[in-house]
């Protein structure tokens, strides 16, 4: 059953941000502006759709790579399961907490006003936790050594997304932006 719900919870996070991408378009705000900045960002979805095969493969038991595990243990898997369900509460109050700001990647053209209400006034970067509680807590449901590598090269990933991010919001909103950064953390 864990595993069940582990892979569901991929798909649940997805369809979260292309809901509100669609909602968004619906109202006329062009919120899918991934890989404008840099288009090297484009290599991330062959990955990331590889992620997610590994993550059917081992919930459903169809061909994969690797079956190797590092341990067994059916209460490290509920765990799992409780940061997948974090991750997909948390994903969910940062898109309420947008609101219209919310983006897919950097707009410079129409960024939006600067966030820092619901969960914003908690960390700065709700939704790169959130993925990241979800790849971890996958990693509990399905302990091999692919997922760990996926979860390490995430982390580089978000993190290098936050510090793009964070330039871009240091240049367009100036003091603002550093007076929010002194009083909230940029991830825990």
């Amino acid at each position: 059953m864990p595993s069940y719900i582990a892979s569901l919870t991929i798909v649940l996070l997805i369809a979260m941000v292309v809901t509100r991408v669609l909602l968004m378009r619906k109202s006329g705000i062009a919120a899918m502006k991934f890989g404008q900045i840099d288009r090297t960002d484009f290599l991330i979805p062959p990955f990331a759709l590889f992620y997610f095969y590994l993550i059917f493969a081992a919930a459903f038991g169809w061909p994969t790579v690797s079956r190797q595990v590092f341990f067994q243990s059916e209460p490290v898997q509920w765990i799992g399961v409780l940061f997948c369900l974090a991750g997909l509460a948390l994903m969910l109050w940062s898109i309420l907490s947008f609101g219209k700001s919310f983006r897919v990647g950097i707009d410079p053209d129409h960024p939006g006003q600067l966030i820092t209400t619901g969960v914003f006034s908690f960390t700065r970067n709700p939704i790169y936790v959130a993925f990241a509680s979800v790849l971890l807590g996958q990693l509990l449901v399905f302990p091999n050594w692919i997922l760990l590598v996926y979860l390490g090269a995430a982390a580089w990933l978000f993190h290098r997304q936050v510090l793009r991010e964070e330039e871009f919001l240091q240049k367009h909103y100036g003091k603002e932006y550093q007076e929010y950064c002194r009083k909230v953390r940029r991830y825990l």
